[in-house]
């Protein structure tokens, strides 16, 4: 697991969101808010992402609830195995649109 700090930008395409570093409580805050900045955020690719802590599974959850409410739909792509197993244990896998990253 890498010691690497939170971030968050809007990728290369409109509605592509990328994540890497280390989403914990302290980070939380400001990943709501530059996802609530976002219109219609559509992908949030996590291939990058080391780490998500409760309260960032809290941010991916408002923010997919959000766009449902608008009638869109937000999808995470390039989960890597430790943090798709994250989402499964808390049943996330269920209710969202995940897809692994490939081995």
């Amino acid at each position: 697991m890498s010691d690497a700090a939170f971030s968050i930008r809007q990728g290369a395409h409109a509605g592509e969101i990328l994540m890497s570093g280390r989403l914990d409580a302290s980070q939380c805050d400001a990943a709501l808010a530059f996802l609530n900045a976002v219109k219609q955020p559509e992908v949030i690719d996590l291939a990058g992402l080391d780490y998500i802590a409760s309260a960032g599974l809290r941010v991916i959850l408002m923010t997919v609830k959000r766009c449902n409410a608008q009638g869109s739909g937000v999808r995470l792509i390039n989960v890597c195995a430790p943090i798709y197993d994250i989402f499964h244990y808390a049943g996330f896998d269920q209710i969202l649109d995940i897809s692994r990253a490939a081995n």
